[in-house]
């Protein structure tokens, strides 16, 4: 459709300009921005929802402090990264503020980029700033999706 194929670019773009200090550590995506899948490779409908149904758990644990249960929703590295779920929450406080209290969240379709299954999320802070979320997500061996960092940038313009 025009406007995922408009979305697909946006990202490319996005993956292109970003600095990598705004990643978290296990997120590669610059390095594969300009092998995202075209518009044919499209998600699984059931993946897809698995994958929205695990970013929303993981921000509703942030909105409600529950550092356990949002470090569970985090792949083994990102665990091993940061340790104790006290560490990596407050890690997200500290460094991804729109990440733990969005005002406005909104999903975009997913994307496969080299392989990985990329989900962008518009999200919304206090300020009324808005940014584009990329997760990448990793499937388990009991079939669960985890989310595997998670690169920001803003975007121009506030929310209305």
């Amino acid at each position: 459709s025009p406007t995922g194929s408009a979305t697909r670019r946006g990202v490319r773009l996005i993956l292109a300009s970003m600095n990598p200090v705004a990643r978290f550590p296990a997120a590669p995506l610059l390095a594969l921005a300009p092998h995202s899948a075209p518009a044919g490779d499209a998600v699984p409908p059931a993946d897809a929802r698995a994958v929205r149904a695990t970013i929303e758990a993981q921000l509703e644990a942030f909105r409600r402090d529950d550092a356990a249960r949002a470090f569970a929703l985090a792949t083994p590295g990102i665990r091993a990264t940061f340790g104790d779920a006290r560490t990596f929450l407050h890690m997200v406080r500290q460094s991804y503020a729109v990440v733990y209290r969005p005002s406005s969240v909104s999903f975009e379709a997913p994307l496969i980029i080299a392989g990985e299954l990329v989900q962008p999320v518009r999200l919304t802070d206090a300020a009324g700033r808005i940014w584009l979320a990329l997760y990448p997500m990793q499937r388990q061996s009991d079939g669960r999706w985890l989310t595997n960092g998670c690169e920001l940038k803003p975007l121009r313009g506030t929310q209305t």
